[in-house]
């Protein structure tokens, strides 16, 4: 899904392994311990996985659109994105209608691409102070405006939803799992990344010691303003927002799946510190360890298909067993597939049929070849 005119950065695959697998943990594995302690994977996965993913989405986007276009070819390209979103949401309303009990992201990630396209046009001197912004603030534009919209449905999007458009938008912008106004801001700092010299050693140790700082900061500072018993109660998260009931200080809490202006700041810390170090490995690693980083971590190249084939292994219908000790497993086929289409050296299935619409946009804008013999 991702590269550059110098190759592809194995190192963003490995964080979207990271991603892909931390997504399954929280699936899967049970949230607490049979004492009520809150377990080792949802304290590490819990909120950050998807919020992981996401960055990635706007690092991605950032890469796409690297290249400085105007006019029709710059239509084109923002076309052939938009194209390739639409199929994602259609992929996740058709997920959606699983028996799975997953909250699907696909449908909020396409919908996200879409409104991130116009935020592309802009460089990081303005997109940094815009992030840090869209942090404070969308979380406070949210919690003023839900309590104005259609109560929410805990169910993920599906085709079903298409017949009452309003409901599904208030869905996906603000009251959904992922609520796409205010996660717009995974997408801005991924964008931010995205326009950095990713090959840069020392500005990604930067970049590694700058998010976990932020993740700490953000992480100290709610518990200090927070009721520590709250904040033990809503340590396994919550359903993508806080309850819309006026009370202010929620938006204090750090909790998986709240986007609060300190979940934001914390889960943005944490996936850039990721994404650095799984870059960093990339740089530092010499190339046969790369290459062999590459295969171990493929899935990460494959996130559309392997996700999508985990939401089905989640159905009664298709195997293993819905129980805590398939995780496993899961891993294990995901990895192995992954790895597979590695050595094979082919996209998977999915990632080919999204990418069809940009590869189709570029081809449209590409000069034709000049032919030896003619006149022009």
């Amino acid at each position: 899904m991702t590269g550059t005119s110098r190759g592809r950065l194995v190192g963003l695959d490995v964080a979207r392994c990271l991603a892909l697998l931390g997504m399954v943990a929280t699936h899967v594995l049970d949230e607490r311990t049979p004492a009520g302690d809150l377990t080792t994977a949802q304290w590490l996965a819990g909120g950050r996985a998807s919020a992981l993913f996401a960055v990635l989405a706007g690092v991605s986007l950032a890469l796409m659109t690297r290249e400085p276009l105007r006019g029709r070819p710059l239509a084109r390209r923002t076309l052939g994105i938009a194209v390739r979103a639409l199929l994602i949401g259609v992929l996740g309303l058709l997920l959606g209608g699983l028996d799975t009990g997953i909250a699907i992201i696909l449908t909020y990630y396409g919908v996200l691409f879409v409104l991130g396209l116009p935020f592309t046009l802009l460089g990081v001197r303005s997109l940094l102070p815009l992030t840090v912004a869209w942090v404070a603030l969308a979380p406070v534009v949210s919690h003023l405006v839900r309590p104005h919209l259609p109560e929410r449905g805990f169910d993920s999007p599906t085709f079903e939803q298409l017949a009452d458009p309003g409901q599904l938008a208030s869905e996906l912008l603000l009251t959904g799992y992922y609520p796409v106004v205010p996660w717009l801001a995974y997408l801005l700092a991924g964008l931010v990344l995205g326009r950095l010299d990713l090959r840069d050693t020392s500005l990604l140790g930067g970049l590694a010691l700058g998010g976990l700082s932020v993740a700490v900061l953000a992480t100290q500072v709610s518990r200090t303003l927070v009721d520590p018993a709250v904040a033990s109660e809503n340590a396994t998260g919550m359903f993508g927002t806080t309850p819309a009931d006026g009370d202010w200080s929620w938006l204090l809490l750090v909790a998986p799946h709240s986007a609060t202006p300190f979940d934001l700041a914390q889960t943005i810390g944490s996936a850039v510190l990721v994404i650095s170090l799984c870059l960093l490995a990339e740089r530092l690693l010499p190339r046969p360890a790369t290459a062999v980083l590459a295969v171990l971590f493929g899935a990460g190249a494959a996130t559309l298909t392997l996700y999508s084939l985990h939401v089905v292994m989640r159905t009664e219908a298709v195997w293993p067993p819905e129980e805590p000790s398939t995780y496993g497993t899961h891993v294990v086929v995901l990895l192995a597939i992954g790895a597979a289409l590695r050595l094979l050296r082919v996209r998977g299935p999915l990632e080919a049929a999204a990418s069809l619409p940009v590869r189709v946009a570029r081809r449209a804008g590409a000069p034709e070849p000049h032919r030896s013999g003619t006149n022009r």
